[in-house]
């Protein structure tokens, strides 16, 4: 996701894009202790105050636009061109499954030797295969993860990229961006008296034109000083404002049975503040995200995406919920034991199956770095 992609390359790095990967991964970490404290989705006896900790989805919106962003800022500076299609695949593959698929059997053993996840079956031979070929959206099985829906969502994205990235160069960024959003609107208004078309719901439609809005939005990162000096600050709490009233005034059950047009209505906001972060305001909050310890926890954020959960399942099923009364204290408890050991956990993952292969490109690049280390 947003989570998975390399800093996104300038003539520098872009300040703050690691920040916001960081941020938005500990947000979903928050939003399932909250979950598993106070169970009732989407209605429970959570206190008012916490209510924003409902809204953890809101997190993976934000990662599909900042994918589709960081992915394009290359191409949005080579005339919308893409290179090799066989080369960016292999690239996404490689950052990727390696991993996705250490995560899968971290999961894959904590569910059956330890808990599986609430709600949950204990995963079969199904769920190995269809999780491992990134195929969970369009069958059903036992999963292993609650977090690893979304990773299938974005590898579909990757493969229509290159499509979306053709129509932009020839005909551009508001024919490609409204040709997907179309085609999206129409698939969510026909769904409901469509089965056959209800079945494409599967697949989370919505992030098709929010991965598509991430990449129109890059293109201002490479336009004319007048254009990327504009406020796009005030544009994002512009855009914000109207769905923040939306989410507020409707109701988290109302909100959560419409994600998909919820999704659509948050999606501008996250784009514009990445146009703004990119550009480099407002100041104070780019400072702040690229801060040693925000910067730092993003550079492992998809690690923490892919392993938090089974971890935090543990520590609310197995070490809380026995010995605290459930509600506050409950979740008191598990943010205070689940988020470090979350991160702490992620942080290892990453030195050991993310970061080497950010830093290596190739399985000789990476086996030459394993002997230099262990010489």
């Amino acid at each position: 996701m947003g989570l998975t992609e390399e800093r996104a390359a300038t003539r520098g790095r872009l300040a703050g894009l690691d920040g916001i990967r960081g941020l938005a991964a500990l947000f979903v970490v928050l939003h399932h202790c909250w979950l598993l404290s106070f169970p009732g989705f989407p209605v429970n006896g959570a206190p008012a105050w916490t209510g924003w900790l409902l809204y953890g989805h809101f997190a993976v919106v934000v990662f599909i636009v900042l994918s589709g962003f960081s992915l394009a800022v290359s191409p949005a500076r080579s005339g919308w061109r893409l290179g090799s299609g066989r080369t960016f695949f292999q690239r996404r593959a490689w950052r990727i499954l390696p991993p996705y698929w250490a995560a899968l059997a971290f999961s894959l053993v904590i569910a059956w030797a330890v808990i599986p996840q609430p709600g949950q079956q204990a995963p079969t031979g199904k769920s190995v295969v269809v999780y491992g070929l990134l195929l969970q959206d369009v069958f059903g099985s036992p999963s292993p993860n609650g977090a690893l829906w979304s990773i299938a969502v974005e590898a579909q994205l990757y493969l229509v990229f290159p499509l979306m990235l053709l129509v932009l160069r020839r005909m551009g960024a508001a024919v490609m961006l409204g040709a997907v959003t179309a085609l999206v609107v129409a698939v969510g208004a026909l769904a409901p008296a469509v089965p056959a078309v209800d079945l494409l719901m599967r697949l989370t439609p919505q992030f098709a034109a929010l991965f598509a809005l991430g990449a129109v939005c890059a293109g201002v990162v490479n336009a004319r000083e007048r254009t990327a000096r504009l406020p796009w600050h005030w544009f994002a709490l512009a855009a914000a404002l109207p769905a923040l009233l939306l989410v507020v005034v409707a109701g988290p059950v109302w909100v959560v049975g419409n994600f998909f047009w919820v999704d659509l209505a948050v999606g501008p906001a996250a784009g514009l503040l990445l146009v703004a972060v990119a550009t480099g305001r407002p100041a104070p909050l780019v400072r702040l995200l690229d801060t040693a310890p925000v910067r730092r926890l993003g550079s492992f954020s998809y690690s923490l995406y892919l392993i938090h959960s089974p971890i935090v399942v543990m520590v609310n099923r197995l070490l809380v919920a026995p010995h605290v009364p459930a509600g506050m204290p409950a979740f008191l408890l598990t943010l205070a034991v689940g988020v470090p050991a979350s991160v702490g956990a992620a942080w290892v993952f990453a030195s050991v199956f993310e970061l080497p292969f950010q830093r290596h490109r190739s399985w000789k690049g990476l086996r030459e770095a394993v002997r230099a280390r262990v010489r």
